[in-house]
């Protein structure tokens, strides 16, 4: 069983997104870890947050214990402050649920 997370995002720098992605996903498996699925979107028709969202993707764990260690991991901070605080304004946690 697997814990996963449905997240919306509103990515302003396509460029600077990804290099946070390039630089946490190591740490990411270290927490068995990873992404399932990945959306780049033009329009959303529905929601319920007044956030923007253009960019939709899943993110798993082997269990909600391994994703809490790895959102408060000190080397994961330092590079979500450093790649993601510029890239993104906007997250929406869409659901949560084990598979």
């Amino acid at each position: 069983m697997a814990f996963e997370m449905l997240v919306g995002l509103n990515v302003v720098d396509d460029e600077v997104y990804q290099s946070y992605r390039n630089e946490m996903t190591p740490i990411l498996k270290n927490y068995g870890g990873g992404f399932g699925y990945d959306f780049r979107i033009s329009e959303v028709l529905k929601s319920k947050t007044d956030a923007p969202i253009n960019r939709v993707f899943t993110i798993y764990f082997s269990n909600e214990d391994s994703m809490n260690l790895f959102f408060s991991n000190d080397e994961y901070l330092k590079i979500k402050k450093k790649y993601f605080e510029k890239s993104a304004t906007d997250t929406t946690i869409i659901a949560t649920y084990e598979r």
